[in-house]
Parts: structure tokens; sequence; C-alpha cells
């Protein structure tokens, strides 16, 4: 495993999850250099830590041993990697937390592998949250020994690093999440907002429900919030409903459907229609409620 004094880690995508994850590197002495297409924020950021505002994602890669993603598409994963290609050395490793497809894992990783570059899928799952506080969970595909080598970085922003073998396979663990994630959240909307219908105390019933066996981080840390109709963004309805636009693909590629994607595909398009796209996912309250005559 690298030194994680020497290690020089570069930061592309300062978006509400690579902002605090970029943080996270500079409290661990790591971050190097940052890039982001809004270049009030990379300058934000190295003002604040004294890191380098690259000026192209070129320059950052000639100055880093270790590049991090986290953008939010397919298609601006592909972009980075050929803008990153011109400055990367033999021997660096580009590590992807964003969620994308499996494809485009395995195309990213082909193309550094031509230029003697690691490639580690590694999306995160946690949320704002998480990335501020440094404890996400990191799901890493690829090899072994360009996995030891980001780890340090990793390491700085997550409570856990879970290598899931070889690359893509990190990508499909996400989905996975995101599948969990989606009945998750089906599941508490429509049981607080059954509770609320019924007059019940929300609070005494999200710490009561929460206490037992089916307690879940959605209903610990959005259930208050939602329950006085606030949705705080940790994960956009977008972005989910994004996320799992992939994880139907995948399903559909395995000959099946799955309820919790297609019901949950549906409430993010009707949110989105509403305009709370750039809600917290947590927004779905709103619909359940909707569905429920309180009782007399």
């Amino acid at each position: 495993m690298s030194n994680s004094n020497l290690l020089k880690v570069g930061f592309v995508g300062l978006g509400s999850m690579g902002l605090g994850m970029s943080r996270n590197l500079h409290k661990a002495g790591l971050l190097t250099a940052v890039w982001n297409r809004t270049a009030a924020k990379s300058a934000m950021v190295a003002e604040e830590t004294g890191c380098v505002k690259a000026s192209t994602p070129a320059d950052l890669a000639a100055l880093c041993e270790v590049i991090i993603i986290c953008v939010s598409e397919d298609e601006d994963v592909l972009q980075m990697i050929s803008e990153l290609t011109p400055g990367l050395k033999s021997g660096a490793v580009v590590v992807d937390c964003s969620t994308v497809g499996i494809a485009t894992a395995q195309t990213a990783a082909a193309k550094f592998a031509n230029l003697g570059v690691g490639f580690v899928d590694a999306p995160v799952s946690g949320g704002s949250e998480g990335a501020d506080n440094g404890n996400l969970a990191v799901m890493a595909g690829g090899d072994v020994a360009h996995l030891d080598k980001a780890m340090p970085a990793l390491e700085a922003m997550s409570a856990r690093v879970v290598h899931i073998g070889e690359v893509g396979n990190g990508q499909a663990t996400k989905a996975v999440n995101q599948i969990i994630g989606a009945g998750v959240a089906q599941a508490v909307t429509d049981g607080l907002a059954f509770a609320e219908a019924m007059n019940l105390p929300m609070e005494k019933v999200i710490d009561v429900v929460g206490s037992g066996a089916s307690a879940s981080w959605f209903l610990s840390y959005r259930g208050p919030s939602m329950v006085q109709g606030e949705f705080p963004v940790g994960f956009k309805v977008a972005l989910h409903h994004k996320d799992l636009k992939i994880c139907q693909r995948m399903a559909a590629q395995l000959g099946t459907s799955l309820l919790s994607i297609e019901a949950t595909l549906t409430d993010y398009e009707a949110l989105m229609a509403d305009g709370f796209g750039d809600e917290d996912y947590s927004a779905m309250y709103r619909l359940k409620k909707r569905k429920f005559t309180p009782r007399d």
C-alpha cells in the first residue's frame, strides 16, 4: 500500500458528494489538486485547502498519483476519461466514485490499461451526510494492486471499503444498494403516511418503530423531517431516478423487472413533473400522503 503521507490525490467533481469527499482528503493531508466544471467551486476549495486549482483535468492528472472522479452521468465519466488522458502518468490509478453503468466502468478500465494506468470503480453510499462526515461505504471493483494504491484516499473518505472483485462489480453492487434503497423508501413513506392518516403521534411512531425489526437509516434520518414537510437534500430525487434507470436496464438484461424499481420510477417521475426533482428522495412522502383520507 502506498504511504498515505506521500500520496498525491486529485479530485474531479465538487458536487454535493464531491465537496465533502475532497475536504476529507484535505484533512488527511492527501489533496493535491481539484477540478470542477464550475470553476468557482474549485477556486473555493483551493482557497480553503491550499491545494492546486487545476485549469484542466489533464493538468490535474499530471500532478497526481491517484485521481478520483465523482460526477453524475455515464457521459460525464466518459468525457473525464478523455480529458484526463493527456496528463496521466504510467502507474497512476483513476478511481471513479460516480454511479454509472457496468459497461462504462469496463470501457474506462480498458482505455486506461492501454496507458499503463489502473482503474477502480468505487461507487459510494451514505449521501451528502456521509460524504461530509467521512463515513461513506465504498463498493470497489478492480485489481487488488490498484485498489491498494488508492486505499489511503478511500479510507480518508469512508468508514468501510469492500473489494467486490473485478471492474464493474462495484457498480453492480451499487445497483443492489439503490434497489434496496428504493424499496425501503417505498415502505417507510407508505408506513408514515398511514400513521399520519391514523392521527398517531408521529415522533413516537418513528421512535418505537425505529427501535425494532423495521428500523432503517431512512426511517431514523429522514422520517422526522419528512413528517414536518421538510426534505433537506442528502440524495436528490433526480439522481436516484437516474440510478434506478440503470438498475432497470440491468434487470431487463436478466430477463425480469422489479416492483420496487418500477414503482419508485413512477413516483419520481411524478415528483419531477411537479418540480421536485432537486429535493431529497424522501419527498416521495408528498405523494404517499395524497393516497390517504385522514381518519376522523
